[in-house]
């Protein structure tokens, strides 16, 4: 009897943990969705955002490479301000719950290995992005710096404030540094790159939403989310 009374108990506590833990997976499950339900809004305008960078860039190009750049000069010292900005450009994720479930562990508590399988990936994908910063940083020191050569800062001064948001057009006798063909090239080239890196982002930032999505389709199929 005591025999019984001992293993009875066991399973008890034993089926008591189990609920416990399978309460605990549903709440961080449930966390998580909100997480990346969260990001795929986040993603997507980010995606515009990128959308419309991509077209001032080839627009500031054809002007700075036109004839007479000076005629658009209303046009190209704010888009030179634009494109030389990062903040706005940057999908920041909503890791809060995906960095709990990595640094304490919990991530065991997620039986389903189909699911697991799936966060693993997307958490891998946005470290991918984020480490493309750095890469998009170091292409707008470049930019800045070849800018600095062709750009008047007192037209800079003038059109943006004190939190670099540009709020005044040019003046109309706005003009540009006298520059060579040389140091036009050399910012050619350093747009160039931004474009490039541009596009990358925004290909793997769609990539990353069509992940999302199917990682919370799939978290709605499996435990019943809304």
């Amino acid at each position: 009897m005591l025999f019984l009374a001992v293993t009875l108990g066991f399973l008890v506590e034993n089926q008591r943990e189990h609920y416990i833990e399978h309460q605990r997976e549903k709440q961080f499950i449930q966390s998580l969705f909100n997480d990346i339900r969260s990001d795929t809004a986040n993603i997507a305008k980010i995606i515009i955002a990128r959308t419309a960078k991509e077209r001032m860039l080839d627009s500031i190009s054809f002007m700075m490479n036109s004839p007479h750049p000076v005629d658009f000069t209303k046009q190209v010292y704010p888009y030179a301000v634009m494109i030389g900005k990062t903040l706005l450009y940057r999908f920041v994720p909503n890791d809060g719950t995906m960095q709990q479930l990595k640094n304490s562990g919990a991530l065991r508590l997620i039986r389903n290995r189909r699911v697991v399988d799936s966060i693993a990936k997307y958490d891998i994908s946005i470290r991918n992005i984020l480490g493309q910063y750095s890469v998009e940083e170091n292409q707008i020191e470049h930019y800045r710096t070849s800018a600095a050569k062709i750009f008047d800062a007192l037209i800079f001064e003038y059109i943006i404030d004190e939190n670099a948001a540009v709020v005044n057009l040019p003046p109309d006798n706005a003009s540009f540094q006298p520059f060579t063909k040389r140091e036009l090239y050399e910012w050619n080239y350093r747009v160039y790159g931004l474009g490039g890196i541009n596009k990358a982002n925004r290909r793997d930032l769609r990539l990353l939403l069509k992940q999302a999505t199917e990682l919370l389709d799939l978290l709605k199929k499996e435990y019943n989310l809304q």
